[in-house]
């Protein structure tokens, strides 16, 4: 597979900019398109397209997303032209953009919150991902639906604010819910209650903070899209 030319721009709100070669094609979220040079076919799809899947299986995945709470479908964007072609996909609120190249991480899988994929190469397998203590997902407030990515290419991911990216070689990382953006599947995740109930309520903690542990990567972002939420919520009810 031919590298993907792209580029992000901007700092804030940054939109990725994508240069697709003729018959190359992307897969998105639907609505994450901002722009697209004539050229570009677009077409919503129930399935991802990666060769492992059949109808079955990409009708069973198009439930999964519907009990998710996600689209039914994924947009399909194909370069019909002779020459290159740009699209551009702009980010849902303030943050970074960050592209993830599969074929460098182990297994070719990273497991993500369903909210931050924004675009992948074509080939790309999504797929829902269950977290095995359900307890966990519902006590830490981000729901225990997640999202598996798997391939050979590049997905583009939305975090909130900066990101930070951690490798963890046996160890275990404590974390605010809300800071995860993913991690490698060799990382297990569960939820820790905090046992000093003064500290947590005092020190605006919270009761429960991610347990993430094992050998891999993990993904952290700076500003929640709930603490993004919750400070404009208060700006508005102070003004």
């Amino acid at each position: 597979m031919q590298d993907l030319k792209y580029s992000i721009v901007g700092a804030n709100s940054p939109l990725l900019e994508v240069t697709l070669s003729p018959d190359e094609a992307l897969i998105a979220e639907a609505g994450a398109m901002l722009y697209t040079e004539e050229g570009i076919q677009f077409e919503a799809k129930l399935g991802d397209g990666s060769e492992q899947s059949g109808f079955f299986d990409e009708l069973l995945s198009a439930g999964k997303r519907l009990f998710t709470g996600e689209s039914l479908f994924l947009t399909h964007f194909t370069n019909m032209d002779s020459k290159p072609r740009k699209i551009a996909f702009g980010s849902p609120y303030p943050g970074t953009i960050l592209p993830i190249s599969l074929s460098n991480l182990p297994e070719r899988t990273a497991i993500f919150q369903r909210e931050v994929f924004l675009c992948a190469t074509h080939g790309t397998k999504i797929s829902v991902e269950i977290t095995p203590k359900i307890g966990a997902g519902v006590l830490g407030g981000e729901g225990f639906i997640l999202q598996k990515l798997e391939g050979e290419g590049t997905a583009f991911i939305h975090a909130g604010g900066s990101v930070i990216e951690k490798e963890l070689e046996d160890e275990e990382l404590l974390v605010d819910t809300g800071a995860i953006v993913g991690f490698s599947p060799s990382i297990s995740y569960d939820i820790e209650r905090v046992t000093d109930l003064r500290s947590s309520i005092f020190s605006g903690e919270g009761l429960f903070l991610a347990k993430l542990q094992g050998t891999g990567k993990v993904w952290l972002q700076s500003m929640p899209f709930r603490s993004l939420v919750g400070k404009v919520a208060q700006k508005m009810s102070e003004g």
